[in-house]
């Protein structure tokens, strides 16, 4: 039997979301870390704001210094002009038009006064109650007090922050005797630095497999016993993981959800693959379709039943 289940199968049918197929590294915002990342670090020391919230937010408020606002005028943040600016102003088309946007002389003074936006407004007071290294509770902090008008700016930012493990310079803002506290806390449970994200399909939780994960690793971080892992997704405990799998966290269901009733096999599709893209449990699927485990093999153009 094989045991495939990757993710380009998940896709192909459309079964699972597009939010499946992980971000693709985008050099330039890699190159906007590496430039501004000294520079956030050195504002969060000073005024204890996360340093991956600050970088993420420039990354998302600027288009990694590419937009106009940013190139013309150094604002990074797209902090308007408010009743107490009063320096240099230029006007854009945002949620109304011809709005007044702060203008710097230099990038470092948009970043400035991101900080000091925060610290001297009172709408955001209580996220300096937070911890430095919670960017989460920032992200939605930041949302909640209306920095953005966007629904999705809370996790958009933490989407960046994971993707670009900005929460790693967060550390350099922690005292010694909590970094301790940290590495003590991370080498118990090392999925906190990075935790996987559970996505919903087929009425089932499952995450998707990165590099170097086990079946053990996964069990720690979502306090499964890794033996159910492997059952829950009719694999065998000899199985190597590989980046890109798809992993249930509960039993799959005995069929398909409505409106899947039928499945024509593809090139390089086998009865375990299926099974885990319409998240049916293997047995179930054989015995729909009145096939037996050792014997059956689909062919391309086999038609299965799946409720």
């Amino acid at each position: 039997m094989k045991y495939c289940i990757r993710l380009t199968i998940i896709v192909l049918f459309g079964v699972l979301p597009l939010t499946l197929q992980a971000q693709r590294k985008n050099s330039r915002y890699n190159s906007y870390i590496k430039e501004y990342a000294p520079i956030a670090v050195e504002q969060m020391k000073k005024y204890k704001i996360p340093a991956s919230i600050t970088l993420a937010q420039g990354l998302l408020e600027s288009g990694a210094g590419t937009s106009s606002l940013a190139r013309k005028s150094n604002n990074h943040f797209g902090i308007k002009c408010h009743r107490t600016w009063r320096g240099k102003k230029v006007y854009y088309d945002d949620d109304a038009p011809k709005e007044c946007f702060r203008a710097y002389g230099k990038v470092e003074d948009s970043y400035e006064d991101h900080s000091i936006f925060l610290t001297e407004g009172p709408r955001y007071r209580f996220l300096f109650d937070l911890k430095i290294t919670d960017y989460k509770g920032w992200a939605k902090g930041l949302k909640k007090a209306g920095y953005a008008t966007d629904r999705s700016y809370a996790n958009r930012l933490i989407t960046i922050i994971e993707d670009y493990e900005l929460y790693k310079y967060d550390n350099q803002g922690m005292s010694k005797r909590e970094a301790r506290k940290l590495e003590k806390l991370l080498k118990k449970k090392p999925w906190l630095v990075n935790p996987h994200q559970v996505y919903i399909a087929n009425g089932l939780a499952y995450v998707v497999v990165r590099e170097g994960d086990t079946f053990k690793f996964l069990g720690g971080e979502f306090d499964i016993s890794w033996k159910k892992l492997v059952d829950y997704n009719d694999l065998h405990k000899e199985y190597v993981l590989e980046p890109g799998d798809i992993i249930y966290l509960k039993k799959k269901n005995k069929k398909a959800q409505k409106p899947y009733t039928m499945h024509v096999v593809r090139d390089g599709e086998s009865m375990h693959s299926i099974s885990q893209t319409y998240g049916i449990r293997l047995k179930n699927l054989y015995k729909m379709n009145k096939k037996k485990m050792e014997e059956y093999v689909p062919e391309v153009g086999d038609t299965l039943r799946l409720r």
